[in-house]
């Protein structure tokens, strides 16, 4: 059976490059923590495609590292890092058409120069859409200095994937156990959603393509609580006529749950064709034998796998 994994990852061979000849790489030196690779990260395309075949993984979606996202830098340098990054990815694509999709990475602190790099990427370099942090330096999207980027993403027809980058919202109440991935990637998802929704930006987008990484996070486990506060509290009333859970559909999620329980849970409440096959390759929080897990999902039927897998994808994807 195809799949089509929207969920994986690149350390970008320019920049590894810099690094081993003890260079800076767009205001990264090797000291940083974005230089701290995994093994797995240096791997080339070939390499990377041994490793889809033994895991069943047709197509990847490759998104840079969220390590370069680079919010807090000059937008300029943050753009040149994303030129490069794109021009990358966009090789992996001509060299490999039939493994590698591939998602930009954009200079969000700039939404004008995002739109561009957007644009770049989409019409003229043939990649997917783009992945982006939860927040850009504290601001959410529903900040209207982002809403020009909205209705350029929707006019082009861009995929965003939301995927959080450090530090999440727990670091600062606590930062041990690993609990700022474990809970804080979860929970600033749902904060993301939220802005989204309660910020009206669902309502002026309406055919704005948004995918939130690591099933929504909490999102779908929360929503009835927020219906709760939309119906009692006029602050919540302010840019939405409808309860939040009426926008649940208005976005996609990918599978990567750790749960059955918690996936069967997100079908049944978003409805299976918004769900897609997602595994964080190559971390160590990925699924691991990603193919094999939802096929062994006993509560799934064999549609709601296919859907998943890859029918999800290539409608929406277009491959």
């Amino acid at each position: 059976m195809r799949s089509i994994d929207i969920h994986a990852h690149l350390e970008p061979q320019c920049f590894q490059k810099a690094m081993r000849e003890g260079k800076t790489w767009h205001g990264i030196t090797a000291d940083d923590e974005e230089a701290d690779l995994d093994p797995m990260e240096e791997w080339t395309p070939d390499e990377r495609i041994r490793d889809m075949d033994s895991l069943g993984v047709d197509v990847q979606v490759v998104s840079t590292s969220s390590g370069f996202y680079q919010y807090h830098q000059e937008a300029a340098t943050t753009l040149a890092l994303a030129r490069d990054c794109n021009n990358e990815v966009h090789q992996m694509t001509l060299d490999h058409p039939d493994r590698f999709k591939g998602f930009a990475t954009l200079p969000m602190q700039d939404p004008s120069l995002a739109i561009e790099e957007l644009d770049r990427a989409v019409n003229r370099l043939g990649l997917v859409g783009a992945m982006i942090d939860d927040h850009v330096n504290g601001k959410t999207y529903d900040e209207p200095e982002f809403l020009p980027f909205w209705k350029a993403a929707e006019q082009m027809g861009a995929l965003i994937f939301i995927h959080q980058g450090a530090p999440t919202v727990v670091e600062s109440r606590i930062d041990r156990y690993h609990l700022p991935n474990t809970i804080g990637n979860p929970a600033n998802r749902a904060i993301t959603f939220a802005s989204f929704v309660f910020g009206g930006v669902m309502d002026t987008c309406p055919d704005l393509k948004i995918c939130l990484a690591h099933g929504g996070g909490y999102t779908c486990f929360g929503i009835g609580r927020m219906d709760r506060g939309w119906q009692v509290r006029s602050e919540a009333r302010i840019n939405i006529n409808q309860p939040p859970s009426t926008y649940l559909r208005r976005f996609y999620y990918d599978c990567l749950t750790h749960s059955e329980a918690a996936l069967r849970y997100l079908i049944d409440t978003v409805g299976v064709d918004r769900v897609v096959f997602g595994t964080d390759w190559p971390a160590d929080m990925r699924i691991d034998w990603s193919a094999s897990w939802v096929l062994g999902l006993e509560s799934l039927s064999q549609d709601e796998k296919e859907a998943i897998l890859w029918k999800n994808l290539e409608g929406l994807l277009g491959i």
